[in-house]
């Protein structure tokens, strides 16, 4: 089982951020989650929020920003023992950071249209070349999913899920081309992971912080860990 920083490692660092991900690189880890959107600009951004909000402070919508605007948000303005700003990365930045990273998950933010998931996931393969055999394109819009599907993508994919819509989700995955799902802790039970297992799927469990639930987990032989903890879970797992 593998630990995957959760954004970065958004309990122990500013989340999605570059301080965050050279956090995890010092740790030793080698394996990593997080989120991304495009701009008004078409440029894609690390960002989980559609709102700078949460991480910043500033109450404005991240769809109105084009790429020159990201320096105006500082996403460590609550770590006060963080000595740097941290502003939102773009993707290439991110990727140079991690560029020597064993597993990437990179989360695809849901989308209005399919014309817009499509746009997205054309521009998201062309920053992902040379990534092809560390990087899972994960999302819980299947209109991603089909964007992919459609073009061909030779990247491997994750289905998110959140509710509880227990096997379905399985089929679901299979019929998308997915090779992984990634469960939303509460609903991985025994039970849903064996089914997922049973059909050769991969595993993420996300978002575990709990030492004991993480060893539970082990034992079951999940594929990825996604904790906002990286360094705790190394310390006991």
């Amino acid at each position: 089982m593998r630990i995957i920083g959760h954004r970065g490692a958004r309990g122990e660092a500013p989340e999605n951020t570059l301080g965050g991900f050279q956090y995890i690189q010092d740790l030793g880890i080698r394996a990593v989650e997080f989120d991304v959107r495009q701009l008004k600009d078409h440029a894609l951004i690390v960002m989980h929020d559609d709102q700078f909000i949460r991480t910043t402070g500033q109450d404005k919508y991240v769809y109105e920003c084009a790429s020159e605007d990201l320096e105006h948000y500082n996403h460590a303005v609550t770590w006060s023992e963080w000595n740097k700003v941290e502003t939102t990365p773009l993707l290439a930045q991110t990727l140079k950071i991690i560029e020597n990273f064993d597993h990437i998950e990179v989360e695809v933010k849901a989308v209005q249209t399919q014309q817009e998931a499509d746009r997205l996931t054309l521009s998201l393969q062309q920053q992902l070349k040379g990534f092809e055999h560390t990087a899972v394109i994960t999302s819980f819009d299947p209109k991603i999913h089909h964007s992919l599907q459609q073009q061909n993508s030779s990247f491997k994919r994750g289905l998110l899920i959140e509710h509880d819509v227990k096997f379905k989700a399985i089929d679901q995955a299979l019929s998308l081309g997915c090779c992984q799902i990634g469960w939303m802790n509460p609903l991985a039970t025994d039970e849903i992971i064996k089914a997922t297992q049973a059909v050769k799927l991969d595993i993420s469990v996300w978002t575990v912080n709990d030492v004991e639930r993480a060893k539970q987990l082990k034992d079951l032989g999940i594929t990825g860990l996604i904790t906002d903890v990286p360094k705790l879970m190394l310390q006991h797992l």
